[in-house]
């Protein structure tokens, strides 16, 4: 089912003609023409079925007899084919937020997870026949495609390689976006946009895995210092060699690299000894 403009006219133009046959009506009962009176009522009731009012960011979906007609996107007062029956479907934007879906990322871990999902309708036909429900087959469909996300990635990456969903937000977004309108298009619904609104381990696990991340905070800034106190000590040994300040030998050399290590590598600040020689020759 595809969406199709519906025949219409002003519906202007129709309720003059309401308002002229019902003025018929009226002389034909006074003059006692009864038949020309009863059609002149019969005419009148066939036009007014066929009025439709249109607000501003809504569409009407006409049927007549179980035919689709089409449909009216333009707002006002509309004459479309008698008897028919108009279904309303907004095209505003709207928001969908998800509950708080408890899943397991790629590496098993369960996490709670929520978003919000921005969608449109774009075709009205789709969103009436094609699916029992369109707003229920959103929420549906949205929380089965961010549960299908979410299992396909961890929720870090300690190793910093690949996608995570907690370091990759925007790229986790695109996807879910791209999942849920392969999903909804089905339902004449486009996908502005989707974001992840809650992220979290589930309560059972949330304590270990905060032990684990500070674990591999504290891995990686030594890491850092360890190559920044080797650079600095490789800088300082060659600075003096080249001002020939002092002569020295590998033995030295071994001693100066594990006195800088140890002060800059150090947790506590270091407390240099001063040799200021003997007091007694």
């Amino acid at each position: 089912m595809t969406e199709q403009k519906a025949w219409r006219l002003n519906g202007f133009l129709g309720i003059f003609a309401i308002l002229a046959l019902i003025g018929g009506a009226v002389i034909s009962f006074i003059q006692l023409n009864i038949v020309l009176g009863v059609l002149f009522s019969i005419l009148t009731v066939i036009v007014m079925s066929g009025i439709h009012i249109v607000q501003p960011n809504q569409a009407k979906v006409l049927t007549f007899f179980g035919n689709y007609l089409g449909s009216i996107r333009e707002p006002g007062i509309w004459l479309a084919v008698p008897f028919s029956l108009g279904k309303k479907v907004s095209l505003k934007v709207s928001n969908f937020n998800s509950e708080k879906l408890k899943v397991n990322d790629v590496e098993g871990n369960p996490i709670e997870i929520a978003a919000v999902v921005v969608i449109k309708v774009i075709d009205s036909a789709k969103a009436v026949f094609d699916v029992d429900n369109y707003e229920e087959f959103v929420e549906i469909q949205s929380e089965t495609a961010l549960r299908h996300v979410a299992s396909k990635y961890p929720y870090d990456n300690f190793e910093e390689e690949g996608l995570s969903l907690r370091g990759n937000g925007e790229e986790i977004a695109e996807e879910i976006v791209k999942e849920l309108q392969a999903r909804l298009a089905i339902a004449g619904v486009e996908v502005i946009e989707a974001r992840i609104t809650h992220l979290a381990y589930a309560t059972e696990i949330a304590s270990a895995m905060l032990q684990r991340q500070q674990a591999n905070a504290i891995l990686a800034a030594r890491q850092k210092i360890v190559e920044g106190a080797v650079g600095m000590a490789q800088m300082a040994i060659e600075q003096l060699q080249k001002d020939g300040t002092v002569e020295l030998d590998e033995e030295r050399k071994v001693s100066m690299i594990n006195n800088l290590l140890v002060a800059i590598v150090s947790d506590n600040s270091a407390q240099p000894v001063i040799n200021t020689g003997n007091l007694y020759s």
